[in-house]
């Protein structure tokens, strides 16, 4: 299974602070299926230059755990080209970037990328992109970013950037951000990308069971988190359960069942099943059964 295939199946994706060894080393018991070595937000700038050293080891170890290893590197303009010269030795699987806001931000970090997979002799285009969506001028263009390079996989919208670039008042409940969530989530089906939900910076774990059930109605695959105890909720609500499994295959015997009669739909449950209904409860089973290979 390649990167790209592997993170599409990512259901959690985790933020760990960039220069916190033990936190980083700790990051695989979260049971997260993609680790992120952070090193904007959560890595203060006099850290930087120790969080780089860090890199090569950390996601050897995360590789060896099975997990999809990622780095949120700064933006270019910042000190984004330091990191990602000290990141890309590791053959990160995924590199992100922050406060992505035109399809001009992903070019002149593919061009970066290209030129180190050339420079250590890593495989060409293997190191996926993942753009990260923060501002209203981001979301305005999140379908062009998503179509900006070959290596974008998937985008990743936030929550606190973004609602401090709307001017939201921020709750639990998260409603100031349910357009966003769910334009987002659009752009990126239309695009042929991933699309992976912001996290939810609350600790309770309520909160991110609420929201995450919120992402999988809208359509999200994957979910960010910044609490490593949030990983494992999110990958319960994210797997189809034995239940949804379960009747994902009653409908798909029902519906075939009426389609050998040359019926184009079908009763289930008192409910009428057609050819939409049928596709979804397949993708269903075909999800349940890509995850058991994760």
């Amino acid at each position: 299974m390649d990167r790209r295939e592997r993170a599409r199946l990512c259901r959690s994706w985790l933020f760990l602070p960039g220069a916190d060894r033990a936190a980083l080393e700790a990051g695989p018991a979260s049971g997260a299926d993609a680790l992120i070595q952070e090193f904007e937000d959560f890595t203060p700038e006099a850290l930087r230059p120790l969080a780089r050293t860090l890199t090569v080891d950390v996601l050897a170890g995360w590789r060896a755990a099975g997990v999809v290893t990622a780095v949120r590197i700064n933006p270019l303009a910042s000190c984004g080209l330091l990191d990602l010269a000290a990141v890309m030795p590791a053959a990160p699987d995924a590199v992100l970037l922050p406060k992505c806001a035109t399809p001009d931000h992903v070019r002149e970090l593919d061009v970066a990328v290209t030129a180190h997979e050339e420079d250590l002799g890593l495989e060409p285009g293997s190191t996926i992109l993942v753009p990260n969506v923060e501002s209203a001028l981001g979301l305005r263009n999140t379908f062009d970013i998503a179509r900006s390079a070959p290596r974008v996989a998937a985008c990743l919208v936030a929550s606190e950037d973004m609602a401090a670039d709307l001017g939201a008042v921020r709750g639990t409940d998260g409603v100031e951000l349910a357009y966003v969530r769910a334009k987002f989530h659009l752009d990126c089906v239309a695009a042929g990308i991933g699309s992976i939900d912001c996290p939810h910076t609350w600790a309770d774990e309520a909160g991110v069971r609420s929201e995450t059930v919120h992402a999988r109605r809208l359509g999200y695959r994957a979910k960010s988190a910044v609490a490593p105890a949030h990983a494992a909720i999110i990958n319960e609500i994210l797997t189809p359960s034995q239940i949804e499994v379960d009747e994902a295959r009653e409908i798909v015997a029902t519906f075939e069942q009426a389609l050998d009669r040359g019926s184009a739909h079908a009763l289930h449950r008192g409910k009428l099943i057609e050819l939409p209904i049928y596709t979804n409860a397949r993708r269903t089973l075909q999800r349940a059964e890509d995850l058991a290979d994760l």
